[in-house]
């Protein structure tokens, strides 16, 4: 029993947040979507990763062993989906992409935040970033037959995590007045993607859902046992595993219906994706915790 009320209290907050855009939208209410997409993506989200890695107490090798870890895991599970979606006779530039790649930024960080403190949060950044390298090249290549390295290293999410690590590997810190600032600007990050996430299920137009239930449940498969392996082979301590499984795992990406729309490929088809993941990590991320708590 003591388990379940443990589980509940993180996923909680997470899953409310999230009904509360999801009931926002679906009220009539006005939500500048892209607005604030931007400012979370260019700005909060950012000064939370430099900061979380700037601060962060975890040894530097436990966190190299993740970030080789997620490095490893990613192009596994890139493998063993393409050939799922091939041998299925899926359209490659549909679904691919959305099976691979995770809501490693929206739900993986405020899961690892509350699940494992400070130091899960520290880790998560890690594999986000790795998971953002990835859906920026070779998930952007999938879906509009090409993508662009020098795009990415524009983003800003990007430079935050490259000097972030910088500051961490040698030990450097801001004055206190900068600390605070990023930290005080970061913190919007979680509840703004959070939030986002509910508008944006709230507000797609969905198809394909039986076909989206039995692929969902695929996904979360596969990426836990991709994950777990990664993890044991990289000999990761427990609460970096956890992480690693955890985000790995976590549903279909809202990035992924994004793409899909600009670049064409059958967003309604993405869309049922995102909303069916969506519900069914009600169920899979607590079964999922339950597995280190």
């Amino acid at each position: 029993m003591a388990i379940v009320v443990t589980i509940l209290q993180i996923v909680a907050p997470v899953f409310i947040l999230a009904l509360i855009g999801f009931l926002w939208v679906r009220s009539g209410a006005e939500y500048q979507m892209q607005f604030v997409t931007r400012l979370a993506m260019t700005i909060s989200l950012p000064c939370l990763v430099f900061s979380s890695l700037m601060k962060t107490q975890i040894d530097p090798v436990s966190l190299a062993a993740v970030f080789l870890a997620s490095v490893v895991a990613y192009p596994v599970i890139a493998i063993v989906t393409f050939a799922l979606v091939r041998l299925s006779g899926l359209q490659m530039k549909t679904f691919l992409a959305p099976l691979i790649f995770g809501n490693t930024g929206n739900l993986g960080l405020p899961l690892a935040l509350f699940a494992f403190g400070e130091t899960g949060l520290g880790y998560a950044v890690v594999i986000f970033a790795v998971m953002a390298i990835y859906s920026f090249t070779f998930g952007a290549w999938i879906v509009a037959g090409g993508g662009s390295f020098l795009k990415l290293a524009k983003e800003p999410i990007v430079g935050a995590t490259l000097l972030g690590a910088l500051f961490l590997y040698q030990g450097w810190q801001t004055p206190v007045w900068m600390t605070n600032t990023l930290d005080l600007i970061g913190q919007m990050a979680i509840p703004l993607m959070l939030i986002t996430l509910g508008v944006a299920v709230g507000g797609m137009q969905i198809r394909g859902l039986s076909r989206a239930v039995l692929l969902s449940i695929i996904k979360v498969i596969i990426a836990v046992a991709v994950a777990w392996m990664s993890g044991i082979y990289f000999n990761l301590p427990p609460v970096a595993l956890a992480v690693l499984v955890l985000q790995v795992s976590t549903p279909v990406a809202v990035t992924s219906y994004l793409m899909a729309e600009k670049f064409n490929a059958n967003a309604a088809e993405v869309a049922g994706l995102v909303v069916i993941s969506t519900m069914l990590s009600v169920v899979s991320i607590p079964l999922v915790l339950a597995l280190f708590l």
